[in-house]
């Protein structure tokens, strides 16, 4: 019997992300934020979870797609990495999924979106589920490529 991984998964533009459901605290609906001058483009702001401060990320300007329709809500993704909590602005949040780890796969070399972040793949319903990893994020945030 192979061992499985439990993954919390989540949709940003026409990508189908999964995050180990160890490393993911809480869903939130969007929160009001502070705006961060001189920061990252990609970083949204703060919010205030109860009484913590917490950087917010827009995976879609991480991603560098398209921005969300006017109107359309958001949903918070927090996140626990090795520097604390992390928020990320994603589209859409789906089950938790259980995945072998005998499918796992390394990233195709034609993939060419979120490639920074993804860690493997797994096919899941005829999709394309891409494991990421909360470090990689905090990473890709920290260089240079994501400065306006």
């Amino acid at each position: 019997m192979s061992n499985q991984r439990e993954l919390c998964t989540f949709v940003v533009a026409d990508l189908f992300f999964g995050m180990e459901v160890g490393k993911v605290q809480e869903i939130l609906r969007a929160q009001e934020m502070t705006r961060v001058p001189l920061a990252p483009t990609a970083v949204r702001g703060l919010i205030n979870l109860r009484g913590q401060i917490v950087a917010t990320v827009d995976m879609r300007r991480l991603l560098k797609v398209a921005p969300r329709a006017a109107g359309t809500q958001s949903l918070n993704v927090i996140i626990r990495t090795g520097h604390g909590l992390l928020s990320l602005i994603v589209d859409d949040v789906g089950d938790v999924v259980d995945v072998p780890d005998s499918d796992f796969e390394t990233p195709p070399e034609t993939m060419r979106e979120a490639r920074e972040l993804v860690v493997g793949v797994y096919k899941v319903e005829e999709k394309l589920l891409l494991l990421v990893d909360p470090e990689k994020i905090m990473q890709l945030m920290r260089s240079n490529e994501i400065r306006s």
